[in-house]
């Protein structure tokens, strides 16, 4: 009714939905329903009342609650958590029901059925976050429950939520079985430790007068990283997953639990008297002990070459600690740089610092960067692979779909020509060659070998998983995108890893399985074509046709000239796995 007033009020919200609803839906829907209803009723309405809540509306695969202040929200689901983990402990795996939570304390719209706004929409986007069976909450939340409830938090730094402005600050409760709520489903648990020296690479702290000069600090860090990751030797956990520690105040122990490495380098890089000083200091992320500690300074005007002798020099000290009996060829072999022009190595880190951001105008600043390190230096071989992954990103993105095929096609061989020690060059040259070109058999020839030169780059794993599907060998491709995985368990963008994980599976004809990498992917982009595609075709495969036909009119919403011609078909080289994509797609409502 016109002029009625809208009733608004400080509320603590609680989000929760039940992880992997759709699985269990597929697998049992009237025994879901069921077990559902009652862990509802026995394990969350008690605990809402008794904490003074309201149990505002069943959403279907979970519900929304509102409490009088954050700390009965934040008791009442511990309280739930803690009943429903009971109520379901005798059943298998598979078929257990666990909720995800998320706690905000905001202003709210007040309805009779219903609550709106950012307070609500906060919650619902920390619940996405969280573990099955854990909870996050936001800084708001937290600030007014620390000290005044019986767990302890973990603080997760700054999440930027879908659809919300800016990044909310986010905290995990850290619950009496020791799970933490975490962004990323492989860090539930510490991972083991591998069988030979492993080493995660933090990013310095920037001291080098000011923000501006960050590309290279982290493009420092980045080839530290490089470098010892060219050591078989040892096991090297990948920058994307060392990065989301950065500005952040870290616990070396949980870094290690996290990432599951024995060593960990910090370090920082500042600016005095005309020197640059580079200090670093090796961790052992089990003990907490300190094993090595050095100091490098370099005189401003130097020549290029002491730049990149100072950098040498701190890789070499950092693996003579973790292991002294490396081989001095190999000690030689991580010094070599694959160029010594400043310039070059500038617009590269530069390049670097944008590509890593992951949007339609970084990707095309990075582009441009890459290629002007090539045209200061045609003979640096890694701006040619990276300029080739710009073009990737562009279509599988579809922020472009008129890539030059001459263009990439040039690229390609002069990374191929020039670049056969460069594993990052040949991955990025081997997924274009069977992406553009259909040439998977010496796609697979070269990205086999980045991935003997440099068995820790995450990217090539990854890159080997997507030609592997691409030539229909799935089970290679899910061990490569497994290995990606576990070098890099903590990236940003492990999206990408998800969606080539589900279309592996689904080139395996294991549709269920396809699923559910899918629906990761989708958890953290729900917009990502890839990844959509997989959930239509797996689930018309399946005969779940109204969930594929969803599927389609999301994607074909995201890109209105979406077609099964115009998809990964076109990618894949055997004729009946062309035959089992397109026939599942187009029972799935997608044009031809």
């Amino acid at each position: 009714m016109a002029g009625e007033r809208i009733e608004r009020r400080l509320a603590a919200v609680v989000a929760a939905d039940v992880a992997g609803y759709s699985r269990l839906m597929h697998k049992d829907e009237e025994a879901t329903h069921t077990r559902l209803a009652s862990l509802l009723a026995e394990g969350v309405a008690p605990a809402i009342a008794e904490h003074r809540g309201r149990f505002v509306k069943n959403t279907g695969d979970g519900f929304l609650a509102e409490f009088p202040s954050a700390v009965e929200a934040v008791r009442a689901a511990l309280q739930f958590q803690t009943r429903t983990k009971e109520l379901t402990a005798g059943e298998i795996e598979e078929r257990r029901i666990a909720f995800r939570v998320g706690v905000n304390i905001g202003d709210v719209i007040i309805e009779a059925h219903d609550i709106f706004g950012d307070g609500v929409n906060i919650a619902a986007r920390l619940e996405s976050i969280a573990e099955p069976g854990g909870i996050c909450i936001s800084s708001f939340a937290y600030d007014q429950v620390r000290g005044k409830v019986p767990v302890e938090f973990v603080d997760l730094g700054e999440q930027n939520l879908k659809n919300i402005d800016r990044p909310v600050r986010t905290y995990a409760a850290k619950l009496k079985d020791g799970a933490v709520s975490v962004p990323d489903p492989w860090a539930k648990k510490p991972l083991a430790l591998p069988d030979k020296p492993s080493i995660a690479v933090l990013p310095f702290e920037n001291m080098l007068g000011g923000p501006g000069q960050e590309y290279f600090t982290d493009g420092m860090v980045e080839d530290i990283i490089t470098a010892l990751s060219r050591f078989r030797s040892l096991f090297v956990i990948a920058r994307n997953s060392t990065f989301i520690y950065k500005d952040r105040v870290v616990d070396i122990k949980q870094v290690g639990r996290e990432l599951g490495v024995r060593y960990v380098l910090e370090g920082s890089v500042r600016k005095a008297a005309g020197r640059i000083r580079i200090t670093g200091q090796l961790i052992d992320a089990v003990t907490g002990s300190h094993l090595w500690a050095d100091k490098f300074d370099h005189h401003v005007a130097d020549d290029v070459e002491n730049i990149f002798d100072l950098q040498d020099g701190l890789v070499a000290r950092v693996v003579g600690a973790i292991a002294p009996r490396i081989e001095q060829a190999e000690i030689e072999r991580a010094k070599q740089k694959s160029t010594i022009s400043l310039d070059a190595y500038d617009l590269y880190l530069r390049g670097l610092s944008s590509w890593n951001r992951w949007t339609k105008d970084d990707n095309d600043q990075a582009k441009k960067l890459f290629y002007a390190a090539i045209d200061h230096d045609p003979e640096f071989t890694t701006p040619y692979g990276l300029a080739i992954s710009c073009y990737i990103m562009d279509r599988s993105s579809h922020w472009s779909n008129h890539q030059d095929k001459r263009e990439i096609a040039r690229l390609i061989h002069r990374a191929r020509d020039i670049g056969m020690d460069d594993p990052i060059a040949l991955c990025w040259a081997a997924h274009a060659m069977a992406m553009f070109f259909g040439e998977n058999d010496e796609a697979i020839s070269l990205v086999t070998r980045a991935t003997e030169l440099d068995t820790n780059l995450s990217v090539a794993w990854a890159r080997a998983g997507w030609i592997n599907a691409y030539a229909g060998d799935a089970d290679r491709a899910i061990d490569s995108v497994h290995r990606a995985i576990r070098l890099n368990p903590l990236d940003p963008r492990i999206f990408l890893a998800y969606s080539a994980m589900a279309f592996a599976h689904f080139i395996g004809r294991r549709e269920a399985e396809a699923i559910e990498w899918a629906i990761k992917a989708l958890r953290l982009k729900p917009d990502w074509p890839p990844a959509l595609r997989v959930i239509a075709a797996s689930n018309s495969v399946l005969g779940f046709y109204s969930e594929a036909q969803r599927a389609i009119a999301k994607l074909c919403a995201l890109i209105p000239d979406e077609r099964i011609s115009t998809g990964l078909v076109n990618y894949l080289k055997r004729q009946q796995d062309k035959e089992h994509y397109s026939n599942a797609l187009r029972k799935a409502g997608l044009q031809a």
